[in-house]
């Protein structure tokens, strides 16, 4: 499958009222494409009306404050939750007829890991969309697992118990599943939330290379300070579409203060202003 370089769109800022300027391009052909998200828990919506769009063979974050709806917002793009309103194609497809090209890595905390299971079961999950929940895996799936948990350095511990891995290496074999699926867009959800220092070089690294084969990949991230090492494009929410373009151009003083509402001290504004620039 034939892939294009990395798209560098003209940053979008949308304003208080949620009105979009400029309005957001066409989603053909694009990895992650929304129009008009709204997602509402009761009366108070957690997303409204939000358009975005993700580039491909690039890596792209999801920004914002607790509460702002950033994990909601993935989980309703991909069709975990029930979105209110709104449409999202994938390469320019309806989601829903897209599946096959996604993988999926929640957040740790939303994974049961008393459930009895090795690490290597975890990752063959990965293939049962190849061959079906009642298919049996041949040797050949069996042994492209093991290359996923060889790829996340984790090959070691294929018979262990997931419930006795530490946090980090839980983060990482349910990064082998994902990768075991060979998906063309990868969405994960807080991937370096709670992970030891290692683990996240190690997902940093694997990520990288997936964008090197051309694929995209979107995750919801909540340190600032690295941002502009680690992701190419960034989507600033906050209920509403506050930013979104390249980092270098989008992730700047004046989007991050309107998307955390004043809520940064200065000196930390600074320090980033530092980190993006060296």
């Amino acid at each position: 499958m034939a892939r294009g370089p990395a798209a560098t769109p003209n940053p979008t800022v949308a304003a208080r009222d949620g009105m979009v300027l400029p309005a957001a391009g066409p989603g053909t052909g694009t990895p992650l494409a929304v129009r008009g998200l709204t997602v509402s828990y009761g009366e108070n919506p957690a997303v409204f009306s939000v358009d975005a769009d993700f580039p491909p063979a690039a890596m792209s974050a999801i920004v914002g404050p607790n509460g702002a709806g950033k994990s909601t917002f993935l989980k309703a793009s991909l069709g975990v939750i029930p979105r209110l309103a709104g449409e999202v194609d994938v390469f320019g497809k309806p989601v829903e007829q897209a599946r096959a090209r996604i993988a999926y890595v929640p957040q740790r905390a939303s994974v049961d890991w008393d459930f009895p299971t090795t690490v290597i079961d975890v990752v063959k999950m990965g293939l049962y969309r190849e061959v079906g929940l009642l298919g049996r895996l041949s040797g050949a799936r069996s042994t492209r697992a093991m290359r996923c948990l060889d790829r996340v350095g984790m090959a070691d511990f294929a018979h262990r118990q997931i419930g006795q891995l530490s946090g980090g290496q839980q983060q990482r074999v349910f990064l082998a599943r994902a990768l075991a699926q060979d998906a063309d867009l990868y969405l994960l959800d807080e991937p370096f939330a709670g992970v030891d220092a290692a683990t996240e070089r190690a997902i940093i690294d694997v990520l990288r290379d997936l964008k090197a084969e051309g694929r995209a990949i979107v995750a919801v991230h909540h340190d600032l300070s690295t941002v502009p090492a680690y992701f190419d494009h960034v989507f600033l929410i906050n209920v509403r579409r506050i930013a979104e373009g390249p980092v270098a151009t989008t992730f700047t003083p004046e989007t991050l203060q309107a998307t955390y509402g004043g809520r940064l001290a200065a000196t930390h504004l600074d320090e980033l202003a530092i980190t993006g620039g060296a």
